[in-house]
């Protein structure tokens, strides 16, 4: 095949799959919790014990997750106690924020990888 074939094909090969690349981007992350998941919802269960706790069992869910989809770089056992101070750190410093974020800063944070999680 002459160079200017191969030049030719290559394009054709990454026009290609520039629309699966470009596809693949603007998936946005599926989370799947609560309808609100504001650090306002978080603050303002403060209050409520039941949903606080179920706020928390949530977030250790999340972990848990994490540890199994990254089994080598696992975050270790926290106490809901620990969870709690954690969101709540990261909601008075980000109060338009999500508390799903903060589990997954959370995540990084504790499993000594201190980096957000890429593909």
């Amino acid at each position: 095949m002459s160079r200017c074939k191969l030049i030719r094909l290559g394009a054709l090969l990454l026009l290609g799959a520039l629309p699966l690349a470009a596809l693949d981007a603007a998936v946005p992350l599926k989370i799947v919790g609560f309808d609100d998941m504001s650090c306002r919802a978080w603050s303002a269960s403060k209050d409520d014990a039941d949903q606080r706790a179920i706020y928390v069992a949530w977030v250790r869910g999340v972990l848990s997750g994490h540890n199994y989809a990254n089994q080598s770089q696992q975050v270790s056992a926290i106490s809901a106690g620990t969870v709690e101070q954690f969101v709540n750190r990261y909601c008075s410093e980000k109060p338009q924020g999500q508390f799903s974020d903060a589990a997954f800063r959370m995540s990084d944070q504790f499993s000594g990888r201190n980096n957000a999680i890429t593909k």
